[in-house]
């Protein structure tokens, strides 16, 4: 029988079998291998897509052969209205479709879609609990607890400007000034490691605020060629092609499908959620085994270090730790040189502590040599030490660490094994904001809201919502602000005493614009007046940078005082009498 001759429904089914078990062969695979399963995924989306081309030519044929819609497709053409009030796993597929869906668009920058879903996510958990045991359906109603904190968190003023680097707003990577130390090589970020755990954070099924904000720091922004000027808009506010959100004077209009061919990959990118440190390691390890030559891995990690757990003693100091996962991960990863004698001698004896004082200096000591990625059930699989990281420093390594213990990362200097890493660590304590103004810092970390969206930390450190803010002061401190940076940049790349780790990832945007933001933040802490003078509410970076760009220098000053003075919050910081009178001559 030709194959014109087959019946659809059987080519259907043939088509949907077929998909779903390539489908299964690469879902258990390492998500975190560079381009080694390419192949897998081109297959997998090639028969998806002629599946997609064939219900959509043979529709009717299908559902005169008795298919019921929901078996065919999507969102839109209210698939799962038939039969999902009566059938419990049609209804919970529903559900799934949607849950998923919300992630996508999430992670592909789409929150025009979330608020319809989450509506109808809702209001489909309420027709389930009504048709169906109300029980069955809890955790979907956490579920939606979680996604509208998530929203609140990650509000409309978070996302004035997008998070992602953006060929318009940022410095476009071909007008980098040349980087003056002929020493250092060219390294662009690769591969980054993104992982968050904090006492109840705000997270939507397993993206964690963080962790998402980081996320979307390290894609271009894809619309960023098609940017359009105030009254070139594409449509009206009625019309179809018009942005339903509006970015500020200047906006991005929306053309779905539409990228931009010019920008280079992304970064690949894994997202670890509560992981064992053997799983973590194991992660690193792949993902530094497959980096290219000129290739940078960026590790971020957001965790707290005393975890408010006080039942367990780990049996071993920090270094023992290290030694100990990483010899586990080597079992696995015999292809990486990770055996060799890569840690210095314990400063503690490895026997556990066994009784009174002893066991509390014990406990004590090991949290203050950790971060807890997971929760606390597992004597000691969870808990992070700078001596995990050494085996890794053969590659080069860009970290990021937002925690109470950032610090203790600092060992990690003058250990590396063949590269010298990066490292921007975190204060040991957030800075209040300004008393009076009854408003609190969002649901992430400090240190994070200033690398992924820096004016809206400023602001919110003065004690300004985003609702008292007109747009025109806002895109004003944002051009004043993107200018300094670029200011900055430039000293940067032509200063003499700038380091060679800095200067081998000042020619990636993504690093380029982290390194900024922290010199952003470090300025604006140590000259905010509740903070000034206390180093426990500083952020420090290792190696060190230029002097020129010190907090106490003028060109620090100089800048902090123009941002604020914008918002006429000048009398929040502490700046040289001296200079600040020429500042406000200037003005």
């Amino acid at each position: 029988m030709s194959q014109n001759n087959i019946p659809p429904i059987e080519v259907f089914w043939s088509l949907v079998n077929k998909a779903d078990k390539k489908f299964s062969r690469v879902r258990d695979l390492p998500f975190f291998v560079r381009n080694r399963f390419d192949l897998y995924f081109q297959d997998v989306f090639k028969v998806y897509t002629q599946l997609w081309k064939f219900q959509k030519d043979n529709r009717q044929k299908l559902v005169e052969s008795g298919l019921k819609r929901w078996e065919i497709a999507i969102l839109t053409r209210e698939y799962f209205k038939e039969g999902a009030s009566q059938n419990l796993s049609l209804a919970r597929k529903q559900l799934r479709c949607l849950a998923r869906f919300m992630v996508v668009c999430l992670v592909c920058n789409r929150r025009e879609m979330v608020p319809r879903l989450l509506n109808q996510l809702r209001s489909t958990v309420e027709e389930c609990k009504t048709n169906f045991n109300e029980a069955d359906f809890k955790d979907w109603k956490l579920m939606i607890q979680d996604l509208i904190k998530f929203l609140k968190a990650d509000t409309a003023f978070m996302n004035m400007r997008p998070l992602r680097y953006s060929l318009v707003l940022d410095l476009h990577p071909d007008s980098f000034p040349v980087v003056a130390s002929v020493a250092a090589k060219r390294l662009r970020l690769r591969d980054a490691i993104l992982c968050s755990y904090q006492h109840n954070e705000v997270k939507f099924a397993e993206l964690i605020l963080n962790t998402y904000r980081m996320l979307q720091c390290l894609e271009w922004e894809p619309r960023g060629s098609f940017y359009v000027m105030p009254g070139d808009e594409v449509g009206g506010v009625g019309s179809d092609n018009a942005q339903n959100v509006e970015l500020g004077p200047n906006r991005i209009a929306s053309f779905p499908g539409i990228t931009d061919p010019a920008l280079p990959p992304n970064p690949q990118k894994a997202i670890l959620y509560r992981p064992t440190i053997i799983h973590f390691i194991a992660v690193l390890a792949m993902m530094c085994e497959g980096l290219p030559p000129d290739g940078v891995l960026l590790i971020y990690l957001s965790a707290s270090g005393t975890c408010g757990y006080l039942g367990t003693t780990l049996s071993s100091d920090c270094w023992a730790s290290a030694v100990n996962t990483t010899e586990t991960a080597v079992e696995t990863f015999q292809s990486l040189d990770l055996t060799s004698n890569v840690f210095p001698s314990p400063k503690f004896s490895h026997d556990s502590p066994t009784h009174g004082s002893s066991q509390d200096e014990g406990t004590q000591r090991n949290h203050e040599d950790c971060l807890c990625l997971g929760s606390f059930e597992d004597e000691g699989k969870n808990f992070l030490c700078p001596g995990d990281l050494i085996p890794f420093t053969r590659k080069p390594l860009f970290l990021i660490v937002d925690s109470e213990n950032s610090h203790t990362f600092k060992a990690i200097h003058g250990m590396e094994k063949g590269e010298r890493t990066a490292m921007l660590l975190s204060p040991s304590s957030p800075s209040p904001a300004a008393a009076g103004d009854g408003i609190q810092l969002p649901d992430v970390n400090q240190f994070t809201v200033f690398l992924t969206a820096p004016l809206q930390a400023f602001c919110m450190l003065l004690g300004l919502p985003g609702t008292n803010i007109e747009k025109e002061t806002y895109w004003m401190a944002e051009k004043l602000l993107s200018s300094l940076f670029n200011n900055w940049g430039f000293i940067l790349a032509t200063s003499d005493s700038l380091d060679p780790v800095w200067a081998q990832v000042l020619l990636d945007p993504f690093l380029r614009r982290f390194l900024l933001r922290f010199l952003f933040c470090r300025a604006v802490l140590a000259l905010y007046a509740p903070t000034s003078g206390k180093s426990e509410f500083l952020p420090e970076c290792i190696p060190l940078l230029p002097n020129s760009l010190l907090p106490s220098s003028e060109i620090s000053q100089s800048a902090i005082w123009q941002l604020a003075n914008v918002f006429s919050g000048t009398n929040h910081f502490v700046f040289s009498v001296e200079e600040s009178q020429k500042w406000g001559t200037r003005s």
